[in-house]
């Protein structure tokens, strides 16, 4: 019974190996000291997605105000409904820059597992 466990256990150290590996593979393509991979986007573009943020922000400060204020709960759930639908649009829109430029050339890269990654990330901002 011991040896079973403890080759359960040196498997499950290779698995673990294997996963660091291919963490840094996956790490090749991203900035070193933060992991996380860039997009580039034109200041105008950047600009109105901070815009959006912002009036989100707004949005999320007048709730909290809201609340503070004990007003009433149809008021705080329309303005949430709001921050909701206004999260979901700039989502959509970073999502479709996303398609137009990051997959498209990844995929004529001949990169396809762009694809799955995509499909998650469709998953994610239902």
């Amino acid at each position: 019974m011991r040896n079973k466990l403890l080759r359960k256990e040196e498997k499950m150290d290779k698995q673990w190996q294997d996963d660091e590996e291919y963490k840094k593979e996956e790490a090749a393509d991203v900035c070193a000291c933060c992991r996380h991979k860039q997009t580039p986007r034109p200041e105008e573009e950047r600009k109105k997605l901070q815009n959006r943020v912002n009036r989100i922000i707004g949005q999320m400060n007048g709730i909290r105000s809201m609340l503070d204020d004990n007003r009433y709960c149809g008021d705080i759930l329309i303005q949430i409904g709001a921050v909701e639908s206004a999260l979901q649009s700039l989502g959509y829109l970073i999502l479709q820059d996303h398609l137009e430029t990051c997959v498209t050339q990844e995929v004529q890269k001949g990169n396809q597992d762009i694809m799955r990654e995509a499909v998650e990330l469709i998953k994610k901002i239902k």
